[in-house]
């Protein structure tokens, strides 16, 4: 008995000399800007097992850590990763409190508020106005390689889906349209992105939002910087940025529809040079079902080089210059043809034997060199020249000839009354046809390019108590479409298409067009006390010019050439306010004129708007909160005739006269386990936006979805509401992430009043979700599923028929770091 006493004792005694050695380590990490809690950030101590992540207040606690001396690393995606050596003493609770600085792009800090749109995360704060950033950690969350998806937490943004992958995304902001992206300036660190943008705004060419590192979104008033597109605002792609040492990292992804996903980048820095090289590739054999079978899907390959040659950060004037190259080619097997009704009804994901030629063929090159010169923290300059090149040919049927002596029949009308075109509707299910050329395929051949340089001067100074900052830029920019296209005819034998006559290069389409722009503008930024103002001016000069050979001049001798010009100048204005009434509260409301170029038709007036919003901003450690009203006030709205939304493709546009776009923007964050010291956390997004769009006058537009136009009808393909929730439960070791997006049905046509059931989309709610788990300190296995409901929905009635939104879909796969 007194063995098993002594025994028990010493046990004990062991039990309280061991703790006597160990000791907590607890504290905070905050961002550079002394009030932002950061979550999840992940707190240990090297070449240890001991660590911890970050609660939604920023805190964190490592327990029973033995005494010794060890180094504290902070590391969070997004941010300059900081070690710290620390003494642990025996029996005390250690704290740590540390700031970590975001990696936004890999400038210098003061050269970086006046180049990006936001700033980074740090920055939105400070805009007087309603800006987004979507990090680097909640773009990794899901890893999506469709745009549509990644900004489906920003408010205030309207998505038409297409084709489910989101290759050819239809984005509108605050209600401005979303053919094609056409009304919004889209840009990749900070160079305009679309092919023409001022000449063919339509964007057929979109970044590869899975080789990213960032998207900014900008609405406010200080989007004035950013045109030619100034009515509902601009979002800026942030590349991948080259990493301050040599590190990389690959992603490999699997799963459904025969999809696979590549990502990989390496880099590092010097002290006076610096690279990257990156590459993102990404295929599936589509989920849409061919008759008589087919590949429906796509592959795409994205190539990207950067190199910085740096002089010392210590000179007295620092300088670099940063080479950019890239290059992105995709085939994919993609069409215009819908559904009928009732095809839909029977199977969503059919496709008709008729689209067994179409294929769209694209390659873009993108070219960059960025001068960076910061003469002191007062003044600094950047420049970039730039240069990108864009070719596609889209092969895709466009007209069907049912039989000889009637007319040929344009896909969309036969979609819209299959019951009025039987012949056409058997022919392109796959029913012989009666005539050798029954079905018409265009080929959609144009080449585009843009190329410019622009300046940026940047000065900030303080007088007093007064804080100044002022950004001048200038853009002298050049871009061109060549449309030089051709019919090829087939015959349908048997659900099989065969050539029976090849069209010649130029018999179609065949003209160029061509703009000359000069941009600039000024804006300044006043702070004084809790008062920020920002009053701006941007000014567009706008030569467009247009040159049609004709169809019957292949050749291009120019016998017979029509030539239209049209020129425009145009001040913009905008003013945003904000003011501070506490480190945690401020408010903010903004002004600023909308403009759109008119195009080259003669008689297209600009597209012009006053557009206005007020808000409210919250943010103290893990609850931030946005709310705000918008109203934008068109005095003419343009639409511009696509092949996309049904039209007939001249790429002309229309007047649409007065137009009133409002509503409310509402958004919120906040983690569960805030208050609780925990190994979890558990952050919950809600988003919520109500747009409401209406003509204000009558009128008759040959533009196709509005038609004949009376006062009080609504736009089309405009959500009223959209509602979307993202909650996560968050460890050191692994993550699960589940997000929703409810969208209102939508409208296909303007009009007022009770939906017809063939002119709208369909009401959806589709869920997705996501997990990680780390088998080691720099490897992960990931694995995400898309519409977890299966949920059958119709996302388009354009460009013709009825179109399925993405099934479910899973993927997994492998992350690693080095």
């Amino acid at each position: 008995m007194k063995i098993k006493l002594i025994t028990i004792t010493i046990a004990l005694f062991s039990c309280i000399s061991l703790y006597a050695q160990t000791a907590n380590i607890e504290g905070r990490i905050i961002q550079n800007d002394g009030a932002t809690s950061l979550l999840n950030v992940s707190v240990y101590l090297e070449n240890t097992k001991f660590g911890a992540t970050t609660n939604g207040s920023g805190n964190y606690l490592i327990k029973n850590v033995p005494v010794g001396n060890y180094t504290l690393v902070v590391s969070n995606v997004g941010y300059i990763t900081l070690k710290k050596s620390i003494i642990v003493q025996p029996g005390e609770t250690l704290k740590v409190y540390l700031r970590m600085v975001e990696n936004v792009m890999d400038l210098p800090q003061v050269v970086i508020q006046s180049v990006t749109l936001t700033g980074g995360s740090s920055g939105v704060k400070n805009i007087p106005g309603s800006a987004h950033y979507i990090s680097p950690k909640e773009i990794q969350k899901f890893s999506y390689t469709d745009i549509n998806r990644t900004l489906r937490a920003v408010p205030g943004i309207n998505i038409q889906e297409e084709d489910g992958f989101g290759l050819r995304p239809n984005i509108g902001l605050r209600g401005t349209g979303v053919e094609r992206s056409s009304k919004i300036t889209i840009m990749e660190d900070g160079v305009l992105m679309a092919p023409a943008p001022y000449a063919a705004p339509a964007a057929y060419y979109f970044p590869t939002i899975g080789r990213m590192q960032a998207v900014e979104i900008l609405k406010g008033s200080s989007q004035i910087k950013y045109g030619p597109y100034t009515t509902g605002g601009a979002i800026n792609l942030i590349s991948t940025q080259i990493p301050n040492q040599f590190s990389g990292r690959i992603s490999l992804l699997a799963g459904s529809f025969g999809s696979k996903n590549l990502h990989a980048f390496v880099g590092n820095s010097h002290k006076n040079i610096a690279y990257l090289v990156e590459t993102f590739q990404y295929k599936a054999d589509g989920f849409k079902q061919l008759d008589g079978g087919g590949n429906t899907g796509f592959d795409k390959k994205d190539y990207l080089a950067k190199l910085r040659i740096n002089t010392n950060t210590t000179a007295k004037i620092y300088q670099s210059l940063t080479f950019k190259i890239g290059q992105t080619t995709e085939t994919s097997n993609e069409t215009y043809l819908g559904l009928t009704e009732d095809d839909f009804n029977a199977n969503p994901l059919r496709r008709y034997s008729a689209s067994q030629k179409d294929q769209m063929n694209t390659e873009q090159s993108q070219f960059s060199v960025r001068h960076v010169a910061q003469f002191s923290k007062f003044f600094n300059v950047t420049t970039t020249v730039y240069r990108s090149d864009f070719k596609r040919n889209w092969y895709k049927l466009d007209k069907i000839l049912p039989d000889t002596g009637v007319s040929k029949i344009k896909i969309s009308e036969l979609l819209d009354e299959p019951d009025s075109n039987q012949l056409a509707l058997n022919i392109i299910t796959g029913a012989t046809s009666p005539n050798d050329d029954a079905l018409h395929v265009k080929a959609n051949n144009r080449s585009y390019y843009a190329q410019g340089v622009q300046t940026i001067f940047a000065f900030n100074f303080k007088t007093k108590n007064i804080s100044h900052e002022i950004d001048l830029g200038f853009r002298f920019h050049q871009d061109q479409i060549d449309r030089f296209q051709w019919i090829d005819k087939y015959k349908m034998d048997n659900g099989v298409m065969e050539l029976t006559s090849k069209g010649t290069p130029g018999t179609e389409s065949n003209r160029i067009e061509t703009a000359n722009a000069f941009a600039g503008y000024v804006q300044y930024q006043l702070k004084y006390g809790n008062l920020t103002a920002i009053p701006g001016l941007r000014y567009e000069n706008i030569q467009l010019e247009r040159q049609d050979y004709k169809k019957s001049d292949p050749e291009r001798t120019g016998s017979d050439l029509s030539e239209r010009s049209n020129q425009v100048g145009v001040f913009i204005p905008g003013i945003g306010i904000g003011y501070k009434f506490n480190k945690y509260l401020s408010s903010f409301a903004g002004a600023h004129k909308g403009n759109s170029p008119p195009g080259s038709k003669e008689g297209t007036l600009p597209e012009k708007s006053i557009n206005y919003e007020l808000g409210i901003r919250y943010g103290k450690k893990s609850l931030t909160g946005e709310a705000i009203v918008f109203f934008n006030d068109y005095s003419n709205l343009l639409g511009t005739d696509l092949e996309a939304n049904g039209g007939s493709g001249t790429g002309d546009q229309f007047n649409g006269g007065a137009v009133r776009s409002q509503g409310l923007e509402l958004q919120l964050t906040y983690d569960l386990l805030s208050s609780k010291t925990s190994i979890f956390s558990i952050p919950v997004s809600l988003v919520y936006t109500y747009t409401d769009a209406t003509f204000q006058n009558n009128f008759d537009s040959d533009f196709s979805p509005w038609g004949e136009v009376k006062a009080g009808d609504k736009l089309p393909y405009l959500a009223n509401n959209q509602f979307t929730f993202l909650i996560s439960l968050d460890h050191r070791k692994f993550s699960l992430n589940l997000s929703g997006k409810y969208v209102d049905e939508m409208r296909t046509k303007a009009g007022q009043g009770d939906i017809l059931n063939n002119e709208k989309t369909d009401a959806q709610f589709v869920l997705d979700f996501s997990a990680d788990y780390a088998i080691s300190k720099n490897a992960a296995l990931f694995a995400n599923a898309t519409n977890l409901t299966n949920q059958v929905y119709v996302i388009a009635r354009r460009p013709a028929g009825l179109r399925p939104g993405m099934p479910r879909a899973f993927n997994m796969g492998v992350k690693a770091n080095f």
